[in-house]
């Protein structure tokens, strides 16, 4: 008998429609998911990179792999995560530099933000053009509606520059209304991405509610000396100081400011206010200073979620985008599972539209990003950067003045 090998081919694929096509077995899956990452391990950045982003991807990785890894029902099977990080050096240049190479050559499946506003800016069109999902949670910047339309890709978790300082002068201009401010603001800020976006959004907050900008100074990045500024801020009368500054800024501009007996009545620096190196370095005169961010003290999983982190890495977490970026992290597993393969384009989809269950609680995007989910300001209050505004159920009181500063 003479055997027609074209019908017998199509009578096998016809069968295969029929029976469905054959799923990938436990045998055919990868040994691991390899996610990558450029972050600031050296520069002026390491310090807020180290605090708020590494303890994160270290923890998720750690508890992830301990459950076997990333479920995926493509293989029906968990699969471990392998990491691929390289050192970015606090430079935009660099980092751009290193997502290319983590994609082009060591081939990840997945890719993690880097540190702060300005880098995660210049990696944008890098994550956008090869489609990887890019949740950013140490940015902030008033430009995220468009860029969320732009590269659809990225997840801007904290936010606009525009909510923190609608939150901010809604505060003071309830302290000024009770006359316990008057109505002069000395502001500076670093020029960078972060101190660019925020101070601009400031400049327009504080004129429109009728504040006088009395000091408006920006200093490039990696400035040590403070005295210049804390003296001009001092001299200018001003019951309200604002400092859009980066973690040593941070530090530098409050040491200064003790040094000096400059106390004014609101005092506002940060990023950095709400890391646990704060307090160490300032014990009991952290009282009353605000920033970003702020924790709930009745939050049962935030304070178990800080427990993980102390065990980890003998400290307390950033009490602004810590929680934020392990929340994201948590929402990248759940997509990644509901989606059962790495496909970068349904994950991207099922971040957009899903709704996950986090430290934070549910958390679902609108426009990539996160509403109404976490504290804008915050205030060191009796040992816990506590959330004190927007004012909702759950913020504490505002203290004001601020202490003196103690010897």
């Amino acid at each position: 008998m003479k055997f027609n090998r074209k019908l017998l081919a199509g009578l096998a694929a016809a069968a295969a429609i029929g029976l469905g096509a054959p799923s990938l077995s436990a045998q055919d899956a990868p040994k691991s998911i390899k996610i990558g990452y450029a972050i600031s391990k050296t520069g002026p950045n390491a310090g807020g990179a180290n605090i708020t982003q590494i303890p994160n991807y270290q923890l998720w990785v750690q508890e992830v792999n301990a459950k076997g890894g990333l479920m995926l029902k493509q293989y029906g099977k968990r699969i471990p995560i392998e990491i691929v990080e390289y050192d970015d050096r606090s430079n935009s240049e660099e980092a751009v530099r290193a997502v290319e190479r983590l994609i082009e050559q060591d081939k990840v499946d997945l890719l993690l933000p880097p540190w702060g506003t300005g880098i995660n800016l210049a990696v944008g069109p890098t994550f956008n053009k090869h489609g990887f999902p890019q949740l950013t949670f140490s940015a902030v910047t008033d430009r995220a509606p468009e860029l969320a339309k732009r590269w659809p890709n990225s997840f801007w978790f904290l936010g606009t520059s525009k909510q923190y300082i609608d939150a901010l002068v809604d505060l003071l201009v309830k302290l000024r209304k009770e006359g316990k401010i008057n109505d002069q603001i000395a502001m500076v800020s670093v020029a960078d991405g972060f101190g660019i976006d925020l101070s601009k959004a400031a400049r327009a907050g504080f004129e429109k509610a009728g504040f006088k900008i009395v000091f408006d100074k920006s200093y490039p990045i990696g400035t040590q000396d403070m005295s210049p500024i804390i003296g001009e801020a001092q001299r200018s009368k001003a019951d309200t100081f604002v400092a859009f500054s980066y973690p040593p800024d941070t530090v530098a501009i409050t040491d200064q400011a003790r040094l000096t007996a400059y106390a004014p009545k609101v005092m506002f620096t940060g990023v950095g206010t709400g890391f646990p190196l704060f307090p160490q370095r300032f014990g009991d005169n952290v009282e009353g200073i605000i920033s970003l961010g702020g924790w709930s003290r009745d939050n049962k999983a935030t304070m178990e979620y800080r427990e993980k982190i102390r065990k980890l890495v003998n400290r307390d977490p950033d009490y602004w985008g810590s929680q934020i970026g392990y929340a994201s992290l948590q929402m990248l597993e759940q997509a990644i599972e509901r989606v059962g393969k790495i496909d970068r384009p349904a994950i991207i989809k099922e971040l957009q539209i899903g709704t996950f269950d986090t430290v934070l609680g549910k958390i679902k995007l609108e426009n990539n990003q996160p509403k109404d989910a976490f504290w804008l300001i915050g205030q060191w209050q009796n040992g816990v950067f506590t959330g004190v505004a927007p004012h909702r159920a759950g913020a504490a009181d505002f203290i004001v003045p601020k202490p003196a500063w103690k010897k």
